[in-house]
């Protein structure tokens, strides 16, 4: 697996332009992007913040997972997203490697990546958001 960066860390919140407002106003950062991603049941917002970008999540519905992760966990910092070249051979090299998948092939997602998620089961807790941008190939 050939990770080339940080690409994103993904942030639940109840209330997406409340967020915004406070990284803009309080941090100084500029929310370059406001996405709707349907299938997925999530609204986002983006910052950046050198090379890495911080990627907010409100739900648009309460069963959709970011609706469930803020019940039960509350706001806060909800996966880490790693860049990667060749998404499908790293799921296929995790998958070697006994890691649980939560995607088994890769999906689009927010800004036209192609993603795909380890499971907190086998990645210490921490839930792990694999990118690629095909465009940038």
């Amino acid at each position: 697996m050939e990770l080339t960066h940080i690409e994103h860390i993904g942030i639940a919140v109840k209330d997406l332009d409340s967020a915004i407002k406070f990284y803009e106003d309080v941090l100084g950062l500029k929310c370059y992007s406001v996405e709707e991603v349907k299938d997925q049941k999530v609204k986002t917002a983006f910052f950046k913040i050198g090379q890495t970008k911080i990627e907010l999540l409100e739900s648009t519905e309460p069963d959709c997972p970011i609706g469930k992760f803020i019940e039960k966990k509350g706001e806060g910092i909800h996966h880490l997203a790693f860049h990667v070249n060749g998404l499908q051979s790293a799921l296929n090299d995790a998958q070697n490697k006994e890691i649980q998948l939560i995607d088994k092939n890769p999906r689009k997602g927010a800004e036209g990546l192609d993603i795909a998620f380890l499971h907190p089961k086998s990645t210490n807790g921490v839930l792990i958001e694999l990118c690629e941008d095909k465009n940038k190939i």
